[in-house]
């Protein structure tokens, strides 16, 4: 692919057309609800009347944001007609009350990668350029309510972190919690995560990138950390802390090239491309604090923003294909991605 095939302009068709497919298709969908009773047989759009959509919960809350995004961004006009009624329709105040329910009742649910894309749709909403999006924010702020309580006693319940490369890692989780909390002008949430990250992740060096990957990551365990930690530290103090921290990553290494994805019917494996994707956002990210913290010192800058768009590229056609489980979430990671790229996130 040329440079120029991984603008936006180029995707936000088809990733529109992505998103309306999703976040209307009800079926199927993999509940995680706890049966407590032998009459608790509730459907999905019952439990969950915003996000019974997009195969899991989750997926639905990012294909959502996704959705709210594209039309802010104006590049997928024909179908932005399509994607506002939408959002309209699911993410009503009384929808959304539901939902903050849930949560509060079950407070694990989805910890903490849900938990995370709730806060990002609700900072996208509430911020939105699209006064039609903008209009629904109020209806989240009982939900960020909810959320911010139980990420405050996540934090504060676990010594350490989880460093998986799926759902349950927590850099990344704290990650879009902290740009939300921000974004929404919630500073004691904000504060709270950032000081959970420097005690889980302040001191780490060398990290192991060798030993990732994993047959079914989506993450990176590394790029999630130090994207987090980016975020965190001022630009003067985190420039060392990423120089020990990607001490043993040289150009070829595996972490900085595509995957290979043999299957791409297995559920599991698929997952590879949204590694290459989550790991081209945060490599692009991590590269240009580095650049603006000492732009004499560019050499792991450019190891990593060389690395960015190969691995873009790697996983954008199946975000769009004919495959389910690709295409029920890949292209939110894409879009985040081409944003890094773009030096347009929120």
């Amino acid at each position: 692919m040329s440079h120029s095939d991984l603008d936006r302009a180029v995707w936000a068709e088809r990733f529109a057309a992505v998103a309306a497919e999703n976040t209307t298709r009800e079926y199927p969908y993999a509940a995680q609800h706890t049966t407590v009773s032998p009459d608790d047989r509730a459907l999905p759009v019952e439990l969950h009347p915003s996000f019974a959509t997009s195969y899991d919960w989750h997926s639905s809350v990012h294909m959502h944001w996704l959705a709210a995004r594209l039309v802010a961004s104006r590049l997928a006009p024909t179908l932005e007609a399509r994607l506002v009624p939408v959002l309209q329709a699911h993410l009503r105040a009384e929808h959304l009350a539901t939902e903050a329910a849930y949560l509060r009742q079950t407070p694990h649910y989805e910890r903490p990668y849900g938990w995370a894309w709730l806060m990002k749709l609700a900072a996208e909403v509430t911020g939105s350029e699209a006064p039609a999006i903008r209009a629904l924010a109020p209806g989240f702020v009982p939900v960020v309510d909810v959320l911010e309580d139980l990420v405050t006693r996540w934090v504060s319940g676990a010594a350490h972190p989880v460093r998986h490369g799926v759902h349950s890692n927590s850099a990344f989780g704290l990650l879009l919690v902290l740009d939300a909390a921000r974004s929404l002008g919630r500073d004691e949430l904000a504060a709270t995560v950032s000081q959970a990250a420097r005690d889980w992740f302040g001191d780490d060096a060398g990290w192991p990138f060798a030993w990732e990957r994993s047959g079914h990551d989506f993450l990176s365990a590394g790029f999630a950390e130090a994207d987090l930690m980016r975020a965190v530290l001022p630009v003067a103090e985190f420039a060392p802390w990423a120089r020990a921290f990607f001490a043993e990553v040289g150009a070829g290494d595996a972490v900085l090239t595509p995957t290979v994805v043999r299957d791409e019917n297995d559920p599991q494996q698929v997952h590879l491309f949204g590694l290459d994707l989550s790991r081209a956002g945060a490599a692009r990210r991590i590269a240009d604090a580095l650049r603006s913290a000492d732009p004499a010192d560019v050499t792991l800058a450019d190891l990593l923003g060389g690395a960015a768009d190969r691995l873009l590229a790697s996983g954008l056609q199946a975000s769009v294909g004919e495959e389910y489980y690709s295409t029920h979430w890949l292209a939110s990671f894409a879009w985040d991605a081409m944003e890094a790229r773009e030096h347009d996130a929120r």
